[in-house]
């Protein structure tokens, strides 16, 4: 393996949950409430018990091949030059592809909520500067300081519940299932797939856990953790701000943020927000460039991963300005495309490749 890196089964479930937190927090109180509007609390319920169904799957393809990364047996599994070629498209086409959306998302959010006046590409360009410098330290330092800001993490998010409370309507929330359950199911199909799906990509990550046998547990707690907090943030969204604002906003909850208000003296402090989103964020993104420059670099046997950093983080800052020209379209293709996309690399794939070890070591016996 190009990578000696050890973590621990409760690093990897931190990784986990902070990955899901990511760009999620800001925009799928979004997507929810334009489809399930006031039941869309009971859409993020809904799709967090389906995704702790779908972790089997994941647990099942890694723990055959305990010392392989998906690129490593996706090779053994399907013959040397038709696996390096699966391994590389799934590779460019998802974890990579995923990132240059995500960091739209980033770039979106800076110059439209924080920074107006600042253009995209600089934001891009120094958001990447730090995630290379992430990704060349190794999964090892990223682990650990996952560890060292999740606690922060917690507290803050804490606080944005402690604080927005008061404001919380209860007739928000009603009348519940006013249309049946037909919204809440079409809000659950986007929510699935964005990001609950998307954890296939830490089959990458599997044989760098020091306890193989707990992988399964640790991946089903980040799930459920991340689940959890999306659960709150949709909850709150919908309980503070209401079904219009949320619908309309494009960060609804970077709004509810800002509704905070307690006694005259603390107001507006949305930077609770902004912070729970700029460390998870950087921890989603760095966790897709290390799995694509890792992968990319055991898929073409290169004796290191860390020389891709650069190049790949150039093509990531084009690709995301030219292939998602406006953040109307980024929505637009989150909710119709999206979906499909994602399940194409998160489920079918997996499916296919276990199928195709089962059926392999059945005919070998």
């Amino acid at each position: 393996m190009l990578e000696n890196s050890k973590i621990s089964s409760r690093q990897f479930t931190i990784l986990v949950t902070l990955y899901l937190i990511g760009s999620a927090i800001l925009i799928i109180p979004s997507i929810l409430a334009s489809e399930a509007k006031q039941d869309a609390w009971i859409a993020a319920l809904l799709t967090v018990g389906v995704a702790l169904f779908i972790m089997p799957l994941y647990v099942a393809l890694g723990s055959r091949f305990p010392n392989m990364t998906f690129a490593e047996y996706t090779e053994e599994i399907l013959g040397k030059w038709l696996g390096k070629t699966v391994a590389l498209f799934f590779l460019t086409a998802f974890p990579f592809f995923t990132a240059s959306l995500t960091l739209r998302n980033i770039g979106d959010f800076v110059t439209t909520q924080v920074m107006p006046e600042t253009p995209i590409q600089a934001i891009h360009i120094i958001f990447l500067g730090i995630i290379i410098m992430g990704v060349r330290l190794g999964l090892e330092p990223l682990a650990r300081a996952a560890e060292l800001f999740f606690p922060g993490v917690i507290l803050l998010f804490l606080l944005l519940i402690v604080f927005t409370a008061p404001q919380m309507k209860l007739e928000n929330i009603q009348p519940v299932l006013e249309e049946g359950i037909k919204p809440v199911l079409r809000a659950a199909v986007p929510f699935i797939s964005f990001p609950f799906v998307e954890p296939v990509i830490f089959l990458m990550l599997f044989p760098y856990v020091n306890r193989t046998k707990q992988i399964g547990k640790a991946l089903f707690t980040g799930i459920l953790l991340g689940g959890i907090f999306l659960f709150v943030v949709t909850a709150l969204t919908i309980l503070v701000i209401g079904v219009d604002q949320a619908t309309r906003q494009n960060f609804p909850s970077y709004v509810l943020a800002k509704q905070i208000s307690v006694g005259q003296f603390l107001e507006r402090i949305e930077a609770i927000m902004a912070v729970i989103w700029f460390i998870t964020i950087f921890f989603r993104m760095c966790i897709f460039l290390y799995v694509v420059t890792l992968g990319i670099a055991q898929a073409l046997n290169l004796k290191d991963y860390r020389f891709l950093t650069f190049p790949l983080g150039m093509i990531l800052t084009v690709l995301s300005i030219v292939g998602i020209p406006s953040s109307t379209y980024l929505l637009e293709f989150n909710q119709k495309i999206w979906p499909i996309y994602a399940a194409t690399f998160g489920l079918f794939l997996p499916m296919l490749l276990l199928s195709a070890a089962i059926f392999r070591k059945k005919r070998n016996n």
